[in-house]
């Protein structure tokens, strides 16, 4: 019993085709199709099988008493030139259809041999519906089929078929009107909806609508009116699905810069809050992807580590710490130094309003702020790439009116003022009725 179950696996092994023609009990191993599947035209076997035309050709073999005749075009005309796009589009399993009529227009239901090419043209019916192949012979030496010419005439030969060698793909016009009909629809299939036209009640015409953003074109909106509620609002809404420019990949760039300060070193704290902390990450990648533009004042480590703990716990505070670091501007050291150099000082938009941001030129470089609460750019240009810029600066900025609560700050003692007080209710009542009785009195002064 063992002796025959091995002697069985080693005849499966040496003669897969003689199994595979028993198994499906149609066709033999010495069929056409078989010598298909084991020839040369390895691009158009492959697509035989994907069109799932084998039980097809199968039936047609065992029923058709007068063979085939299958017109294989070589492998280079299917694999290199070939248009990518008619290809794509063969393979795709809507246009499953379409690319059995191609396969099918290929086979002519009747065997043609070379001796039976004669001069002339003759028109020959293919497996495909509807759909003739015309061939003509030139001379004794060169014949063609349609457009494509006979290579390779009897590449193979088998007794219920053979198969010519051509040297391009036939393509029936049905199969090419359903291509562009296809490639005609890609570019209105996803067409964005528009709103009516709107009727201008002065003039009673059309207004004409406003002509698209070129790529690379600031927004029309300001940068405030684009960026996320604030930590105020609660809870925040969920971020939409985005504007119409779309011209840059925002998160990609901000993955990029927060990358770099990392790599850098020295700015971890600041990284830290950018992603893990706050959601500024993301929404800074939403306004560049938007076409908006930024610098970032960034704080090392060391002077992070100098905030207090209170600073960072209060809602909101983070965000509203790092939005005073962004400027909504594309600024480099050497434009800011710039600018300081040529007006003394310069003040900045920040994305925290309505408050500013001063620079000035001190020691050669950029000091922004102003007082105790001052920072230098420390570390120049450590990310630019067109559209975000940022600079290491070693300190924490905060406005004017923050400095006290930013931390300890030692100040001159001010002189000291008369403060004129504010006179009260039963005061201006006492008041008035010493004025009714015509009285004055030394202990309150009504003036």
């Amino acid at each position: 019993m063992d002796f025959r179950i091995y002697g069985v696996t080693i005849l499966l092994f040496l003669f897969p085709t003689l199994t595979f023609s028993i198994s499906q009990g149609q066709i033999n191993s010495n069929s056409i199709l078989v010598a298909l599947l084991d020839s040369h035209y390895t691009e158009l076997a492959e697509l035989v099988e994907k069109a799932m035309l084998l039980q097809t050709l199968e039936n047609t073999v065992m029923n058709n008493s007068n063979n085939i005749t299958i017109f294989a075009p070589r492998n280079e005309a299917l694999e290199r030139d070939l248009d990518p796009d008619f290809k794509r589009f063969l393979l795709e399993p809507r246009n499953l259809h379409s690319l059995q009529t191609l396969l099918l227009s290929h086979i002519v239901p009747k065997r043609i041999t070379k001796p039976e090419f004669k001069t002339g043209s003759t028109r020959h019916r293919t497996l495909a519906s509807h759909h003739h192949l015309t061939l003509q012979a030139l001379n004794l030496t060169h014949w063609n089929v349609e457009s494509s010419r006979v290579i390779n005439p009897n590449s193979v030969t088998r007794p219920d078929g053979v198969i010519h060698g051509i040297d391009t793909l036939l393509i029936p016009r049905s199969v090419q009107d359903e291509f562009n009909r296809r490639r005609n629809l890609i570019s209105i299939a996803a067409v964005k909806p528009e709103p009516s036209p709107e009727v201008d009640p002065r003039t009673h015409r059309l207004k004409k609508p406003a002509p698209a953003s070129p790529a690379g074109a600031p927004p029309a909106l300001p940068i405030y009116d684009a960026m996320a509620p604030g930590p105020s609002l609660a809870p925040a809404p969920a971020p939409g699905p985005g504007g119409s420019h779309k011209h840059f990949n925002g998160e990609k760039q901000v993955k990029d810069f927060i990358e770099t300060l990392l790599h850098y070193g020295g700015y971890n704290e600041m990284a830290d809050i950018l992603v893990n902390l706050t959601s500024l990450a993301t929404e800074m990648g939403r306004l560049v992807s938007e076409g908006y533009v930024l610098t970032v004042l960034a704080p090392n480590d060391e002077a992070m580590a100098k905030l207090a703990t209170e600073q960072l716990s209060e809602p909101g505070s983070p965000e509203q710490i790092m939005y005073y670091h962004l400027i909504p501007e594309y600024q480099t050291e050497e434009s800011m130094y710039n600018a300081v150099r040529r007006f003394g000082k310069v003040r900045y938009d920040t994305l925290r309003l309505p408050h500013k941001v001063t620079a000035q030129e001190a020691d050669g470089s950029v000091k922004f702020g102003h007082g105790d609460t001052s920072a230098y750019l420390f570390d120049p240009d450590i990310y630019t790439d067109g559209r975000i810029s940022v600079q290491g600066i070693d300190g924490v900025l905060f406005p004017p009116q923050e400095e006290e609560a930013a931390g300890p700050v030692t100040r001159a003692q001010p002189a000291k003022v008369v403060v004129k007080q504010r006179r009260g209710k039963l005061l201006e009542t006492a008041c008035w009725m010493l004025g009714s009785f015509g009285q004055n009195s030394r202990f309150i002064s009504c003036q």
